[in-house]
């Protein structure tokens, strides 16, 4: 079984909507410019709503302050470093975390998966997202994808997720293509920018689960 991550969540509804479809993961979005943006205290209300799901703050190049106000609002289980954090900002940041630090890395070519390297045993997950495209005003959920295979041959030590344009017509190459036991969504679970879509949440993870 493929673990789900469904992210960008902002109302009681998508919570509920996620977990419903078997999500292990629920991500809330702390940056102004996303679509998907929410303040620490409406994550703080749609976390207590998360009852099996493990709850990710995403986050970019985030500053002491704000990682303390999320900690304080939604205790979450796992910070996303979304930005162009270092491994020792990783470090830090676990302190705000109960479970740990996924770092998002973006991918265009192989050159790009040589950035592993510093993180790996640094952070506790890695997740692979597509690279935005230029001129981008922030760094995810674009619904862009890329070469999924060039995973394939991974060498990591940690756990990591698959993400970048995925939906539910696609998803099951991309898993394949890219050796995946997890991957995380946002725009393609949505039916306008920030807006997730319940049935699409279903459908997603029924692809998975042929």
């Amino acid at each position: 079984m493929t673990d789900i991550k469904f992210c960008g969540l902002k109302t009681g509804r998508d919570v509920a909507a996620a977990e419903q479809a078997g999500a292990r993961w629920t991500g809330y979005v702390f940056f102004e410019k996303s679509p998907r943006h929410v303040s620490p205290s409406l994550a703080g209300e749609l976390a207590h709503l998360a009852r099996t799901s493990e709850t990710v703050a995403v986050t970019v190049n985030p500053d002491d302050d704000l990682l303390a106000r999320i900690r304080d609002a939604m205790h979450p289980d796992w910070i996303q470093l979304h930005g162009a954090e270092t491994p020792q900002r990783v470090v830090q940041a676990r302190a705000y975390a109960k479970r740990g630090v996924i770092k998002a890395l973006p991918v265009a070519e192989a050159a790009d998966l040589e950035a592993v390297k510093a993180f790996d045993r640094i952070a506790d997950m890695i997740l692979f997202d597509a690279k935005p495209p230029k001129g981008a005003d922030r760094p995810g959920g674009h619904g862009t994808g890329y070469d999924y295979a060039l995973l394939k041959s991974l060498q990591i030590s940690v756990p990591w997720l698959l993400s970048g344009g995925l939906d539910a017509t696609n998803v099951c190459a991309a898993v394949a293509a890219a050796g995946a036991g997890a991957v995380d969504v946002s725009s393609g679970i949505e039916s306008a920018p920030g807006v997730k879509d319940a049935a699409k949440m279903q459908a997603f993870a029924a692809a998975l689960a042929v």
